[in-house]
């Protein structure tokens, strides 16, 4: 089997529109929570959310393009162009050997809102016809692919908060296995929107605090619901003798990848923890996971009640009394959940935890609950030497997916 490695990042996110921004804004646990800022949420429930800061997206595309596309399209191709700059790629892989597996949850929230009611006020006439390729979740990868000639494998994969992750997951197994030399993977979501807020708050998965700073606070005895989050997280992967070949740079070897279902519930989770708990196994199991090696795991850690406890009763099924050896954090504390972006974020601050030797906090934790009982980083960053770095996402519906990377050799 061909080796994979992490030759590219970008991102937007509520902590920055760059890799630069976000990583040292999370390193410092620093919240990029706030008040609804998009819309007038007076009478909204949920009050709060991980909105996106001063993203312009003339930087990446042309303002006659932005009416035909969706919020979520420009994060997407936004932090698309940042991974495949860095990895300086373009113009030294064969095109249709250059593949793109980028996913969103949910797909142009805005546009179907907007179009919805401009239907229902001014009839047929007064909707876009720019509607549906704005609004299909699919046109993410495709606008990607067409922006850097990507004509090889190309699948969006919608896993609501799974997408990233799996896209990820996937990409990696494609390049494995022979079926492309580069591609680009991630997930994008743009769904903070009137129409969405009020529909995860009315089914009791949002908190309806309306403190920025004790809103989304992973394994807390305190934690009530998840916080919204928007942004994009791209990577681009590469078989290892390619990468090499051209003298590229490498963050990180991609290892393992794990993929279940619970099979049980549309929203809640298994509280058996069978799905997730062998989802890590397969991902660490294809990574050859050794005793002696340093470990971290970025965390789904939501804020759900749910959620917190039976990511962590997964992990110690798996890893045993080693469990509360390693380290791990949740950065949605101060990212909030991105949906179907969060995951190929997380993969990024996964990768650069390797790299940097710096475990992100999980902020705001100050009443761990007892069933929550690991070292999730609390509050600050931690200095460590660390050799195997996983991310895990767990979505609506069942979904599991987790994927691990290791440092390069």
């Amino acid at each position: 089997m061909r080796r994979v490695v992490v030759t590219g990042l970008g991102c937007v996110t509520p902590l920055g529109n760059d890799v630069e921004t976000t990583w040292n804004n999370m390193v410092n646990g620093v919240c990029g929570i706030d008040h609804i800022k998009s819309f007038d949420a007076t009478d909204s429930k949920a009050k709060v959310a991980g909105e996106v800061k001063d993203f312009d997206p003339l930087k990446y595309m042309e303002k006659r393009d932005l009416r035909k596309t969706d919020l979520f399209v420009q994060y997407a191709l936004a932090a698309a162009q940042q991974a495949v700059d860095d990895s300086g790629i373009l113009g030294k892989v064969d095109e249709e050997r250059f593949g793109v597996y980028v996913g969103s949850g949910i797909g142009g929230m805005q546009t179907f809102y907007d179009n919805s009611v401009a239907f229902y006020t001014g009839g047929s006439r007064k909707v876009s016809p720019h509607f549906i390729p704005m609004m299909i979740s699919n046109i993410a990868a495709g606008q990607v692919a067409i922006r850097f000639k990507a004509k090889g494998v190309c699948v969006p994969i919608v896993t609501a908060c799974s997408t990233g992750t799996h896209e990820l997951g996937e990409a990696f197994h494609a390049i494995k296995n022979g079926m492309a030399d580069a591609i680009i993977a991630g997930g994008s979501e743009a769904a903070v929107t009137p129409l969405t807020v009020a529909g995860f708050a009315n089914c009791k998965a949002l908190t309806l605090r309306d403190d920025p700073q004790r809103a989304s606070i992973p394994f807390d005895k305190n934690r009530d619901g998840f916080v919204l989050g928007e942004g994009a997280g791209m990577l681009v992967l590469e078989e290892y003798e390619h990468a090499k070949a051209r003298g590229a740079k490498i963050y990180a070897e991609f290892v393992g990848y794990g993929n279940t279902c619970d099979a049980y519930h549309v929203t809640a989770p298994d509280p058996e923890t069978a799905g997730g708990t062998r989802a890590f196994k397969l991902a660490f199991e294809e990574a050859g996971l050794k005793d002696d090696e340093k470990l971290y795991i970025n965390a789904h850690g939501t804020s759900t009640p749910l959620n917190d406890k039976g990511e962590t009763k997964a992990i110690k099924n798996v890893l045993g009394d080693r469990a509360y050896d390693i380290l791990v954090s949740s950065t949605k504390s101060m990212t909030g959940h991105m949906l179907g972006a969060t995951g190929a974020v997380e993969a990024i601050a996964s990768v650069l935890a390797i790299k940097d030797g710096v475990v992100p906090p999980t902020i705001h934790l100050e009443e761990p609950d007892e069933l929550c009982d690991l070292n999730y980083v609390p509050n600050k960053a931690v200095k460590e030497n660390i050799d195997v770095a996983a991310s895990s996402t767990l979505g609506f519906g069942g979904h599991n997916a987790v994927i691990v990377f290791r440092k390069i050799d």
